[in-house]
């Protein structure tokens, strides 16, 4: 093989695999962008009769994960906000839980335990899940038990919980990574 026929092979490898990369990339960041139409659109509303319980309730079965959940930014939201915004409905949608919902929070007088992101602000109202799991306390599970445990709350993705507020503008923007982070 001559040099040149060695060197345009391996010039035309080397495309081949920019063109793999940039497939595989596009394909990844149009899937990214998926989640913030989903948000754009609305997030899911909690089904009819569900209720935020707070995240004391959570713990008392998922202690190991309230405990990983309390020694984060999340748990603190709330705390971040100047006193002059902590009645700020913009503010609200995102340093608290349900906020703007019946359940949700409403003051720091009236509901304490939604203050922050806790375990609902991105499972949702957790008031089905806890009656659903209490049913089969201190049993093990079947597999059909366990899906209606898992499905009585929502399912974490970008699109219904973390875009809802990591796509936020302004001020924001250094909490936000970057890959969350809009275009302009």
């Amino acid at each position: 093989m001559s040099k040149r026929a060695s060197t345009v092979g391996i010039l035309g490898l080397n495309v081949l695999v920019l063109l793999l990369i940039l497939a595989a990339t596009s394909f990844n960041w149009s899937r990214a962008q998926e989640p913030a139409k989903e948000a754009e659109e609305g997030e899911p509303t909690p089904p009819a009769g569900q209720t935020y319980m707070g995240a004391k309730q959570c713990a008392s079965c998922h202690f190991e994960q309230f405990m990983k959940w309390k020694a984060t930014k999340h748990a603190t939201t709330f705390n971040l906000l100047p006193e002059k915004y902590q009645t700020d409905a913009k503010c609200l949608q995102c340093h608290t839980t349900g906020f703007g919902e019946p359940t949700g929070f409403k003051s720091m007088a009236e509901t304490p335990d939604l203050a922050g992101n806790t375990c609902e602000t991105c499972h949702g109202p957790g008031s089905k899940h806890g009656e659903i799991a209490k049913q089969f306390a201190d049993q093990t599970l079947t597999p059909e038990q366990e899906k209606a445990v898992r499905d009585s709350i929502w399912k974490i993705t970008p699109g219904n919980s973390c875009v809802k507020c990591h796509m936020v503008q302004g001020h924001h923007e250094s909490a936000t990574p970057p890959e969350l982070r809009k275009s302009e």
